[in-house]
């Protein structure tokens, strides 16, 4: 009890995943801790404070677990720290529109603790499927306080203050439990069985319900959107629908954004001068390190301002643990996990943040398939030269159509990173990662209107604003080694130079050129700069180069030797390559294992040398 002693009472929260535990606990502590909805999202403890009649209360949120018997390891937290004692009272909220199925780890959790409160949530849901949730008699059953809310709405908040503090000051005796052995061997599974058959036989008495018209909305939803003969389109439809605003939305916001940021260059230049700043230095810190940065921010900032909340949106509705139920024979057919549908999802976004979200995923084995897997699908940071290859060599025109035809072309390179990514991890687990796939229990959702202003905040602080922060960590030491490396000469020819024909004769095999294979190896810190680093070489130029418009880039590379054929391989080669830095840090922090990071880098760089030399030597025959 020495933490309760140094920072007040301790309250842990615990529950199921989607029961909005985590929104319980920012509306409690004013905190925005993420609250996604789809299983496994809460991976570590959080912790935040509030003061209720000038007492401090420090709420410790829980890994979301389905029961203390635990099968992952972010349940093992939430198991250990009950059974640690450090708690004063445990709070576990439970969803109202499924009750009977919460109701077993409040049981479980009334075996292994005491003082317990249960918050039953969601009651705004329930009554809109016909659910009545009788309080009064939940509590008799379960022999503990009990409180509705509605978290989201503020509703039933300062009654839960109130008997929280009633349970820390005043906590009832423990009442005699009712333990749940199952049959006399006294197994895990038997004393599952047991907490699931009370828990139902508690709710039938507690709740009343329409189970027609409770299940209505939902049912109708996933006829449409998991069914066997339209959950795959309508999921293609929705990638589309995503991909052609992102396309659509960046151009014009990315440009402003691009003005502005090199507006600021001369005066920093001029600043540098009249501090006396010798040349060097003043060409590294304008011409190297903002410049870089500078670039990597107008190119990036706008496309994941539209994608990741558009993104989050679909995750706020409950619709990615579908993505994953409609994928999950895919995976499983290559011998990996159905989650890993999730975390490739997340690579959409940041390869780095698909990387972290592998923690959902119980087994190691196919926890490492999947972090090895992840980079095989395109980033955010890689869609600006795919969508620049696109529009210049294989969509002609302007307008609606030709912005439909570009999305589609995407969508079909993305699909194919699919594909790629489920070849590997079958590669994968029949090779060094042999064994057979896990089962597991997916738990969908039910279907909510997504809170647009929370998802906004949440998109551009916790997932925008993490990797821009981490693209520009990693992008100013880069501009300032790609500065050097165009500025410095030996032999009376840069060191760019220089390396850019000791790499032309693979690039040639490849279908490419010494360029542009030193512009992937440039663009390793991030991706954005691949194609500023093609020009600057082309150019000869001293610092990362932009160009004006679509036209004259087309017309720069087809002046290189540039062809349908190159752009091809370059489009393949950006899809299927090593990780960026900030990716391949975190496989290491992930695996701690630097065997498993060079895997994670060689794998999706040999598939696409692969292909690139194929489609190469195919358009020589043809």
């Amino acid at each position: 009890m020495a933490e309760t002693r140094a920072g007040g009472p301790v309250i842990a929260l615990v529950g199921n995943p989607n029961v909005g535990k985590s929104t319980v606990f920012n509306a409690l502590t004013g905190l925005k801790q993420h609250t996604g909805n789809w299983p496994g999202k809460t991976v570590s403890t959080a912790r935040g404070e509030y003061t209720y009649h000038g007492r401090r209360y420090t709420l410790v949120d829980l890994p979301g677990t389905y029961s203390l018997t635990p099968g992952s390891a972010d349940e093992e937290v939430t198991r250990d720290y009950l059974l640690s004692g450090q708690a004063d009272v445990t709070l576990v909220v439970a969803d109202a529109t499924c009750l009977a199925r919460n109701l077993a780890l409040v049981l479980q959790v009334l075996e292994t603790c005491w003082p317990v409160v249960v918050c039953v949530n969601l009651l705004d849901e329930a009554a809109k499927k016909h659910i009545q949730v009788d309080l009064t008699a939940l509590q008799d059953r379960l022999g503990c306080p009990v409180v509705g809310a509605s978290a989201r709405d503020g509703y039933g908040l300062a009654a839960l203050r109130g008997v929280l503090e009633e349970a820390v000051l005043h906590p009832l005796p423990r009442p005699t439990p009712v333990l749940c052995t199952g049959c006399a061997c006294g197994c895990e599974d038997c004393r599952a069985a047991a907490f699931v058959a009370r828990a139902a036989a508690i709710a039938e008495e507690a709740v009343t319900m329409d189970q027609a018209r409770a299940q209505r909305r939902d049912r109708l939803l996933d006829r449409l959107l998991t069914s066997r003969a339209t959950g795959i389109p309508v999921m293609l439809a929705l990638l589309a629908g995503i991909l052609w605003l992102t396309m659509a939305g960046a151009n014009v916001p990315s440009e402003l954004l691009s003005n502005l940021l090199f507006s600021w260059q001369e005066p920093l230049r001029g600043l540098l001068h009249n501090l006396g700043a010798p040349w060097w230095l003043e060409g590294a810190v304008v011409d190297g390190i903002y410049r870089t940065v500078a670039w990597v921010v107008s190119v990036m900032l706008p496309p994941m301002a539209i994608f990741f909340p558009l993104f989050t949106l679909l995750e706020d509705a409950g619709y990615l643990p579908r993505v994953a139920f409609n994928l999950d024979h895919f995976f499983q057919r290559a011998g990996a996990h159905g989650r890993q549908a999730l975390t490739m999802c997340m690579g959409l976004g940041c390869n780095a943040c698909g990387v972290m979200g592998c923690r959902i995923i119980q087994s190691p084995r196919e926890r490492l398939i999947a972090i090895l897997t992840n980079a095989f699908v395109p980033c955010n940071g890689r869609f600006p030269t795919l969508i620049a290859l696109i529009s210049l060599f294989f969509v002609t025109g302007t307008g609606l159509w030709s912005d439909l035809g570009a999305a589609a072309l995407l969508m079909g390179a993305i699909v194919l990173a699919v594909a790629m990514t489920l070849w590997a991890s079958r590669l994968l687990s029949a090779t060094v990662l042999r064994g057979q796939p896990s089962a597991f229990s997916l738990e969908l959702p039910p279907y909510r209107t997504p809170q647009v202003g929370q998802v906004l905040l949440r998109s551009l602080l916790d997932r925008t604003a993490f990797v821009l922060g981490r693209a520009v960590a990693v992008a100013a030491p880069a501009g300032l080694l790609i500065w050097a490396a165009a500025n410095v000469a030996v032999g009376g020819a840069s060191v760019l130079s220089r390396l850019a024909g000791f790499l032309d004769p693979l690039g040639r095999f490849l279908g490419m050129d010494g360029f542009i294979l030193l512009a992937f190896l440039l663009g390793f810190p991030a991706n954005e700069i691949v194609v500023p680093c093609i020009l600057m070489g082309y150019l000869a130029a001293g610092s990362l180069t932009g160009y004006g418009s679509l036209g004259e880039l087309h017309a720069l590379l087809t002046a290189n030797g540039w062809t349908a054929a190159t752009a091809a391989c370059v489009l393949l080669f950006t899809l299927f390559h090593f990780p960026c830095g900030t990716t391949c840090l975190t496989i290491w922090r992930e695996t701690r294992s630097l065997k498993w990071t060079a895997l994670a880098v060689a794998l999706p760089t040999a598939v696409g040398m692969g292909l690139c030399a194929a489609v190469n030597l195919l358009c020589q025959i043809l």
